[in-house]
């Protein structure tokens, strides 16, 4: 079972991380059940709400989901759970505290991880998705990716850090491949770029809980909003399937709206 779903999710053109996590989920779930039935289904998803938080039931059901259409199953898909959601954004970095960051970055001469946060927060790209950038996506400008069904994103890479990354391949001397490789060469993992961020901000003294790969994502979505008040383009932008997902960033932050509090009431 689990040998063909890999190969359906991989020819889906899912993330790595999205694999690994759809496979652990009909793992344990075979592991639970001697065969896959709709009473099973549904006692697993009942295991899985007495044990788990609300955005894993959904992530387990939405693998389960995916493996019964591979096998041409969908009338026996799993409902989502519903998740509450909060009335403001939580642990996305300011615009003030994402530029001294990357200004930080640049005066120390950090140039590669000045430019993954750049690339981060001026593209809106997931870390999974920065990471399948390559020198000649720079070099034109954008990167098409191709999601479940065949629909087409295109992430784009604004001129302006175009320009800079094309004067740093230079300097660097990257002519092709991706662009953003570990010191053995390789290419560096979503893991690698979450623990340096976490050790370059401690370094310049910024709140933690707001220094990781997909807060600067959010800074793009929070950023771009402000500029330009298009949501319709803005989910597009981001990959969303739904512009209710996208809605989210119409919210303040909490630390946005203890500002305005501050601000506003004087009784």
């Amino acid at each position: 079972m689990e040998k063909e779903f890999k190969t359906y999710l991989t020819d889906q053109n899912l993330s790595k991380n999205t694999i690994i996590s759809y496979l652990y989920a009909l793992h344990q779930f075979e592991e639970k059940y001697d065969k896959l039935s709709k009473q099973n289904l549904r006692d697993y998803k009942v295991y899985l709400i007495e044990h788990y938080k609300p955005q894993t039931v959904n992530l387990r059901i939405r693998a389960m989901n995916c493996y019964l259409e591979s096998i041409k199953k969908e009338q026996w898909k799993l409902p989502s759970v519903k998740v509450q959601q909060k009335p403001f954004l939580e642990n996305v970095i300011s615009e003030a505290d994402y530029l001294y960051f990357k200004n930080c970055l640049k005066r120390d001469q950090e140039m590669y991880w000045y430019f993954v946060v750049r690339f981060l927060a001026a593209t809106g790209a997931r870390v999974s998705e920065l990471l399948q950038i390559k020198c000649e996506h720079v070099r034109i400008g954008y990167l098409d990716l191709y999601s479940k069904g065949g629909k087409l994103r295109r992430i784009y890479i604004p001129s302006a850090l175009q320009k800079e990354t094309l004067k740093w391949m230079t300097e660097t001397k990257k002519e092709s491949g991706f662009l953003f490789l570990n010191k053995y060469g390789e290419l560096i993992t979503a893991r690698g770029i979450a623990v340096q961020l976490k050790h370059f901000g401690s370094r310049y003294g910024l709140d933690p809980s707001v220094v990781y790969p997909h807060s600067f994502r959010h800074r793009f979505a929070k950023s771009f909003l402000e500029r330009y008040n298009d949501i319709a383009m803005l989910a597009d932008l981001m990959g969303h399937a739904s512009i209710e997902t996208t809605r989210i960033y119409l919210r303040k932050t909490s630390t946005e709206q203890q500002n305005i509090i501050n601000q506003i009431i004087d009784w």
